[in-house]
């Protein structure tokens, strides 16, 4: 199964274990890996409801090691070929409880990778504490971190904000479990112990990639990742050591269809965008020469000159120089910062910025 070229076959599932299967794939090929490990539960023994009612837990072969370090060197194994397999400006998501994801945390720095976020997924429907002899467990964790303390990672950050209905995105995650029809079921039962929710896949996949980036996922399981790449135009590569698995993933892949065009999967950020000087406003008629230009507070004004600087009766210069002498600042983003009156309403100069941006596309 080596590889043999510098690009790995994507759209696909390797059956294997991911710690040997990785090892054959090329260096440096992917943009972005979520990791699903196992979280080392440490069960002991069955756990009821108070109606007598057996919780269909995780007890599978693939959550059970010997000790913490047998544990240890697992996580150690396969991050350290996980990074191996990121290009130098890719990141990883890793995603745990309390009993496994402190111990990931260390051996993610002490491997090199740089820690950019922890994230809570707090769960709108969380399974209650039936003994009532602790809290009810209702979050799990992220960690999501660059290759190293030097990468230029990505980070789709005004795709967030347009989630979030125009704010900030934040680092706590209110996210149901994957229940309904999303869950996979086999004889009535749950295919996978551990499936996680689309949503919080195509969250994390939006946030760190842009359309056609690989997302590698070396505990492929129940095939969320795939399924949610192929749904936002990326591309995927799974690796499951469970024949069973990869037979439930490969089937819910194949009913994937996704039918937007790629503008429409694109995250564009403002760095994306085409650089518009302010002159360009003025020559194209958008603001005349002369023209009075004006803070949101009306406290300030400046002339527009055909040229594409303005001027007050003091300085002239850009629209970020001006906008700084006059408020006795270091800096200023004139774009926002200076208003032009359309239609009676103030509306800061941007709005021409992004008519323009428009016309150009």
């Amino acid at each position: 199964m080596v590889e043999s070229d510098s690009v790995p076959k994507t759209n696909r599932v390797i059956l294997g274990d991911c710690i040997e299967v990785m090892p054959q794939l090329p260096a440096a090929s992917v943009d972005m890996v979520f990791a699903d490990p196992p979280y080392n539960l440490q069960l002991q023994g069955e756990l009821y409801r108070p109606n007598q009612s057996r919780v269909d837990g995780v007890d599978d072969g693939w959550d059970r090691f010997e000790d913490f370090e047998a544990y240890d060197r697992f996580t150690t194994l396969w991050l350290a070929a996980a990074r191996r397999l990121l290009k130098p400006d890719g990141t990883l998501w890793v995603i745990g409880s309390y009993h496994n994801i402190f111990r990931v945390g260390t051996i993610l720095q002490n491997l090199g990778f740089w820690i950019l976020n922890d994230i809570v997924w707090r769960k709108t429907n969380p399974m209650p504490n039936f003994r009532g002899r602790r809290f009810t467990n209702a979050h799990e964790t992220l960690i999501w971190c660059a290759r190293d303390q030097h990468s230029r990672y990505r980070f789709n950050y005004q795709a967030m904000k347009n989630l979030n209905d125009e704010l900030q995105m934040r680092s706590d995650w209110l996210i149901p479990l994957c229940t309904g029809p999303e869950r996979l079921k086999v004889e009535g039962r749950k295919a996978h112990a551990t499936q996680k929710p689309e949503a919080l896949l195509h969250r994390t996949i939006l946030a760190a990639t842009v359309v056609g980036d690989l997302v590698l996922d070396p505990f492929f399981g129940s095939g969320t990742t795939g399924a949610v790449a192929l749904q936002l135009g990326r591309r995927y590569l799974g690796i499951e050591k469970e024949p069973a698995y990869v037979r439930l993933a490969l089937e819910r892949i194949g009913q994937v269809r996704s039918e937007a065009p790629p503008d429409l999967l694109a995250s564009p950020g403002r760095r994306d965008e085409p650089r518009i000087p302010f002159g360009w406003i003025v020559e194209r008629g958008m603001l005349r020469a002369g023209a009075v230009l004006t803070d949101q507070r009306r406290r300030h004004t400046a002339r527009v000159a055909a040229d594409g600087t303005i001027a007050t009766p003091n300085v002239r210069g850009s629209i970020h120089r001006v906008g700084a002498h006059v408020q006795n600042v270091p800096a200023c983003n004139g774009w926002v910062f200076w208003h032009t009156e359309i239609n009676g309403q103030l509306v800061p100069i941007d709005v021409l910025r992004q008519q323009l941006r428009a016309q150009l596309h």
